[in-house]
């Protein structure tokens, strides 16, 4: 049996700021930890060409505890481009349908010292991980 790195996920463990690539994949969920606003953008290039905020979050997983002690609770908004929790850890998803016609790319920045973990998921083609696309070239 195949396991979850290339088969249902690939990430980009330190994504703070980091274009995300969606051309593999269906959706990816970026996991905030720490105090912080964590503000979504889309662009049609990992150089960022065109970059706009993506205000299409309007619910988010949070957690309490980063280390998992507590139990998740579903958030929801306002749709808008960024999130702000004052503690814990928040999971924003962001599909790929989402995005503008021409943006293939995503990215989540924190604006203080939050940090960002990229996982792509629901991946076009199932692959051995040292076959995987790099997520954020």
């Amino acid at each position: 049996m195949m396991e979850g790195l290339g088969r249902a996920f690939n990430v980009a463990p330190t994504a703070d700021g980091v274009w995300i690539s969606l051309v593999d994949s269906s959706a990816v969920a970026f996991v905030g930890v720490g105090a912080d606003t964590y503000t979504v953008q889309s662009a049609s290039d990992a150089a960022g060409t065109g970059a706009a905020d993506l205000a299409v979050v309007d619910h988010y997983a949070a957690n309490a505890n980063a280390n998992g002690s507590t139990a998740w609770t579903e958030e929801e908004q306002a749709a808008a481009a960024a999130v702000t929790i004052a503690a814990g850890v928040a999971v924003i998803p962001v599909l790929a349908s989402q995005l503008p016609a021409g943006h293939t790319h995503v990215r989540c920045s924190s604006t203080a010292t939050g940090l960002v973990t990229a996982i792509t998921h629901d991946l076009n083609v199932q692959r051995a991980p040292a076959n995987l696309p790099a997520v954020s070239a």
